[in-house]
């Protein structure tokens, strides 16, 4: 059932498309559509400051990733899992946890392979597009997708940038390491990730995007808003489920990631993009003097 489990995940992930896609649907007619349109709402957003912020943190989350690593982690743990006579402290959850990761490198490897899809393909190219199509079929302006998905962005950069940090602070040891003799730790394929287990980086950024978008399209008020929480949490959840097959993670990095990612998905379009102040309309103001006389009648009146 578990090999099995990837395919299912790719599957639902991809039925989001789907799912978000009212415009496959039969168009009412004009008068239908203006009926039904909903309030849409300006949200508050400066392509300068946006833009900056965005642009920082994915510098400092891709460069702390592809040029600076090495002189970033940990080159030991720092928590170990481990009393100072090498007993194993694991605590009881991680350890109930563990019994979802594969019991052979080609299973953890397919696990591994599949959350990287979810993750950096599927998810990203799912809650994008159906975040367009929502907006679209609520008869928002193009300018929308273009602020909503720089937003989502901006959550998804500041997130993971903040959990590099965690991540190179604290130097836990992952799992499939944990088990590993002394002498054997050094040998894995990537030694710079060994002690990078919490929280997981996968599961922060797959609850970032999904809740993000989630909360921008509540924000503006779009229609079937619902569908991006309904299909992407379970898609997000997916993949906190797919590092720990992997065994990269334990359960508690999982839980704290998908914790932190929906923190900074909900969190960044709150503080930072929350509605505009919509300007309340001036009744008219109405005045009409009649006056009458031999050369007739005169109308005068302010609108």
């Amino acid at each position: 059932m578990l090999a099995d489990m990837p395919s299912a995940l790719y599957v639902l992930a991809l039925a989001s498309l789907l799912a978000t896609s009212p415009v496959l649907a039969e168009a009412p007619p004009r008068a239908q559509q203006a009926a039904d349109a909903p309030t849409l709402h300006e949200l508050n957003f400066n392509w300068t400051r946006d833009g900056l912020i965005t642009g920082v943190a994915g510098v400092l989350w891709i460069g702390s990733e592809a040029l600076f690593k090495e002189q970033l982690v940990p080159k030991t743990c720092r928590w170990c899992d481990r009393s100072a006579d090498g007993a194993d402290t694991l605590n009881g959850l991680d350890r109930w946890g563990r019994g979802i990761a594969a019991k052979t490198p080609e299973g953890r490897d397919r696990w591994d392979t599949w959350s990287d899809v979810i993750d950096f393909g599927v998810l990203p190219v799912g809650v994008l597009g159906a975040q367009y199509l929502l907006g679209s079929a609520s008869g928002a302006p193009p300018r929308y997708f273009a602020q909503d998905a720089t937003i989502i962005i901006e959550s998804v950069v500041i997130a993971s940038v903040v959990n590099q940090g965690v991540k190179f602070a604290v130097g836990r040891e992952r799992p499939f390491v944990h088990v590993l003799p002394e002498d054997q730790k050094g040998l894995t394929e990537h030694p710079n990730d060994n002690n990078l287990s919490f929280y997981s980086g996968h599961t922060n950024m797959a609850f970032a995007i999904v809740t993000a978008a989630g909360t921008v399209s509540e924000l503006r008020g779009y229609k079937n808003r619902w569908l991006i929480w309904a299909v992407g949490l379970p898609a997000a959840a997916s993949v906190g489920l797919l590092r720990m097959g992997a065994d990269k993670h334990y359960l508690t990095d999982v839980l704290v990631g998908a914790a932190a990612g929906t923190l900074f998905g909900v969190g960044v379009p709150l503080l930072l993009h929350g509605r505009q102040q919509q300007a309340q309309p001036r009744a008219a103001d109405m005045s009409m003097n009649v006056s009458g006389g031999l050369g007739g009648v005169v109308l005068s009146g302010q609108f």
